[in-house]
């Protein structure tokens, strides 16, 4: 939703601007940095944050500062649990990891988002801070993305990446939309597609959709080519996903 609602209660607005603040600081932060950075008159802000940590969203430092509580992770945990992930999908992408020594993803385009549902980590992928389980991160500069773009008819696709937008990540993020078309035009619905240094520098991907679903799984490397031995785990992986 992009406009204001004629209802829109203002005090839930305030408290969730008040949350996402606290959740992005990279550390505790006072009731008069929190009103500064929302917006917000001190008095307003101190009742926001009391009745958040009565709720469990914040909690107070015994210094007076404040960190996001623990029901905002209860809430992540739910969001992901609510996710109708395939059968074994844990169980797969924890394999594919093992085998290949790559991080391993599971993802899901949902409301024209690339949303990350499941990773297993492995030492020979650099850790990506946008591709975490629950996360919502861009289509068009991901080898998740585009193989589930790649399965999409072509308005779907075109609405999708024009809706989302196209952010650049690296030079050599697709620009357009037609950068992207022409990128697929070669490969067909179900095949892996890869990634050389479109969403992170001196990081290349590689994702399939898995048939007859609309997820994908996928894997990241180091470098600018993925191996084909784990190329070919990643298919493997597909087939046992099938």
């Amino acid at each position: 939703m992009t406009d204001e609602p004629s209802d829109l209660i203002r005090s839930v607005s305030r408290a969730l601007r008040v949350l996402e603040e606290v959740s992005r600081a990279d550390r505790p932060l006072s009731v008069k940095v929190i009103a500064r950075r929302c917006g917000l008159n001190l008095s307003t802000s101190y009742h926001l944050v009391r009745t958040l940590c009565y709720e469990g969203y914040l909690y107070r430092c015994p210094d007076g500062d404040y960190l996001p509580g623990s029901q905002v992770a209860e809430r992540f945990h739910e969001m992901i649990d609510a996710f109708d992930r395939p059968p074994r999908a844990s169980v797969v992408l924890r394999h594919l990891s093992a085998v290949t020594g790559h991080t391993a993803y599971l993802a899901q385009l949902l409301g024209g988002r690339l949303i990350v549902l499941d990773v297993a980590e492995g030492p020979r992928s650099p850790w990506l801070e946008d591709l975490q389980a629950g996360l919502d991160t861009a289509p068009h500069a991901t080898a998740l993305g585009k193989a589930l773009l790649l399965s999409l008819p072509q308005r779907t696709r075109r609405d999708i990446l024009t809706e989302y937008g196209l952010r650049r990540f690296t030079s050599s993020t697709p620009a357009s939309v037609e950068d992207v078309e022409e990128e697929l035009a070669g490969l067909s619905p179900g095949q892996v597609v890869e990634e050389h240094g479109q969403f992170r520098d001196e990081v290349a991907c590689a994702g399939a959709v898995v048939p007859g679903t609309s997820w994908a799984i996928g894997i990241s490397a180091h470098g600018l080519t993925v191996p084909a031995r784990a190329r070919a785990r990643l298919e493997e992986a597909v087939g046992d996903l099938t």
